[in-house]
């Protein structure tokens, strides 16, 4: 039986940031009369609400983005390390407001949002130090008597859209690199969670030059769609479905602007014969249900081999079975919260409910939960064919689907059977599989013998439909700076 935990514990949060737009530096209300109700998934209560941005927001912003730009890329990469090393203090000072608020707002575990906001310090203080470390070809004689020398430059001004499920990481993972390669931007968070980042900004806005960053409330289809069409910016960078990057992209191909894509994932779980099944079983435990499994690379799609299915279904079923969820107020020992919004519960119960209708069986979970909020029990999935919706279409929910292959070349075959290329795990303790698999996988990041483990370090993002672009590490800075070639004469 899935647990819900109680939650009698007081609110997380007793006030929230300004709910304005923040252009120019300074919080300003919105043009339009248009507001937007941010509501906590786990009562269903309206917590907040925040303007509903519009096309005159968005000019105003990203006028305010053109006039800071040329100062901002002006500054030495010393002086704006030395602000985003700032900026990790302010977060990190005010980590625990930020997890709490993180929480109130999505729903997620306490421990989820704390994890997000050190990933997102960790992101500002590792590109703090790339951007003093970038590197490029070599100045050089490359034709007789000319010497080439390679610059990094920024793009200028580019327009970011965020997610619901990683509100502040999400952010932090755009603005630093954005940041660090000496460009500005306007940022659009997603309607449904937009406190963390209007947090952030109100955190950062005595460190920045005014109109460094800008944050403009608003729907997809208003300030995300005069963004992507802006004739000003440089970028359009996007973090969300698939849908909406391609509407992003098509906006985007009028001005030729750059289009920076991570989309989403379908997450394939290769377990060979030999692999350990307990560790593989508790590895899942967190890796499919981490944020609720509202995540892009949950690990949310076994593949097991035929010979070991029931034993690891079942060591992966009793992982399952001691998942608590509940409200963040419930505690540290709450592993699982609700889905973001109405919608999205109702969209993943009916990704189960033909499921079942189908003839694919729930070992475990399979239902929405009792009780007030957007709560589906965690869920094991077996009996999937070849093919079926739930093994081939993102859920993003917490839902494990389990298939079986009969060799190698079967199980590589159907895992890049799907259109999101994001990421995925192969698990043994052969060598050669370890080696041979992971490329032949059509996947941005592979593990072996673990998943959903990230460093600031190394990149993230994927292939196919999930997108192009990187984020995280040195990868992310040239993403988001620019090539240019300029070259001598010396000849005498």
């Amino acid at each position: 039986m899935i647990r819900r935990a109680a939650a009698d514990a007081p609110p997380l949060v007793t006030g929230f940031p300004a709910a304005r737009h923040f252009i120019d530096g300074v919080f300003v209300e919105g043009s339009g009369e248009g507001v937007i109700e941010v509501v906590d998934p786990c009562t269903e209560e309206v917590v907040a609400v925040v303007p509903e941005g519009t096309v005159e927001d968005v000019d105003r912003a990203v006028a305010a983005a053109v006039a800071a730009r040329s100062g901002w890329a002006g500054q030495l990469p010393r002086q704006r390390s030395e602000l985003l090393h700032s900026i990790a203090d302010r977060l990190a000072e005010n980590a625990d407001e930020l997890s709490r608020l993180e929480s109130a707002d999505t729903g997620k575990p306490l421990p989820v949002s704390a994890d997000d906001v050190a990933q997102a310090v960790d992101t500002f203080r590792f590109m703090a130090g790339a951007v003093r470390a970038t590197t490029s070809l070599a100045a050089g004689e490359y034709a007789q008597d000319h010497l080439s020398v390679i610059l990094r430059e920024p793009l200028g001004v580019i327009g970011v859209v965020t997610p619901w499920n990683y509100p502040l990481l999400m952010a932090a993972w755009k603005i630093a690199p954005i940041l660090a390669a000496g460009n500005t931007l306007v940022l659009k968070p997603s309607e449904q969670t937009p406190l963390t980042t209007l947090k952030l900004a109100e955190l950062v806005a005595d460190l920045l030059p005014p109109g460094v960053l800008n944050v403009v409330n608003g729907y997809g289809a208003v300030v995300g769609a005069r963004l992507a069409e802006h004739p000003d910016l440089g970028m359009i960078a996007l973090t969300g479905s698939v849908a909406s990057g391609r509407a992003v992209a098509r906006a985007a191909a009028e001005s030729l602007k750059r289009v920076h894509l991570e989309l989403g994932g379908k997450a394939p779980v290769l377990v060979f014969p030999d692999a350990d099944l307990g560790a593989a079983a508790a590895a899942l435990r967190v890796a499919g249900f981490w944020n609720s499994g509202q995540e892009c690379g949950a690990a949310c799609r076994v593949l097991v081999h035929e010979s070991v299915a029931g034993e690891f279904v079942e060591r992966l079923v009793g992982e399952v079975r001691e998942l608590v969820v509940g409200e963040p107020r419930g505690g540290d020992g709450v592993e699982v919260g609700p889905m973001v919004s109405r919608a999205h519960f109702e969209r993943v119960a009916g990704y189960l409910e033909r499921a079942r209708k189908d003839g694919v069986r729930a070992a475990v979970g399979g239902e929405p939960l009792d009780g007030p909020g957007y709560f589906i029990a965690p869920t094991v999935l077996v009996d999937v064919p070849e093919g079926a919706e739930v093994a081939r279409e993102e859920i993003f929910g917490p839902v494990i689907t389990v298939e079986t292959f009969t060799d190698e070349d079967e199980a590589v075959r159907r895992a890049n059977s799907v259109s999101l290329g994001l990421s995925a795990s192969v698990w043994t303790e052969n060598a050669r599989l370890a080696q041979s698999v992971p490329s032949r996988l059509d996947f941005g990041t592979v593990w072996v013998n673990s998943h959903l483990v990230l460093a600031s370090e190394v990149p993230w993002g994927g292939f196919k439909g999930s997108g192009y672009g990187r984020d995280l590490s040195l990868y992310a800075l040239d993403d988001f700076s620019r090539t240019k070639h300029v070259m001598h004469n010396r000849g005498r």
